[in-house]
C-alpha cells in the first residue's frame, strides 16, 4: 500500500511539474502574442499616416498600378 501511495505522489509531483512548465510556455506565447498586436497596430497606424490605405478597404479589391 505505502509503494502506491509513494508511486502516486511521485506522479502528481511530476504532473505539478508538468503543469507549471506548460504554464510558463502560455505566458510566455501570450507576451510574444502582445507583443506582435502592439507592432501590427503600431504598422497599420504608420500606414493610415503615410496615407498607404484607409482602415476600411479591402486590399483584394484593388486595382494593381498600370504601366
Amino acid at each position: 500500500m505505502d509503494d502506491r501511495v509513494t508511486e502516486l505522489e511521485i506522479k502528481v509531483a511530476q504532473m505539478e511539474d508538468y503543469l507549471n512548465t506548460l504554464n510558463d510556455a502560455l505566458i510566455r506565447q501570450q507576451a510574444s502574442i502582445e507583443a506582435l498586436e502592439g507592432r501590427i497596430e503600431r504598422l497599420n497606424e504608420r500606414l493610415l499616416a503615410a496615407g498607404g490605405v484607409h482602415s476600411d478597404s479591402d486590399p483584394s479589391a484593388e486595382k494593381p498600378p498600370q504601366d
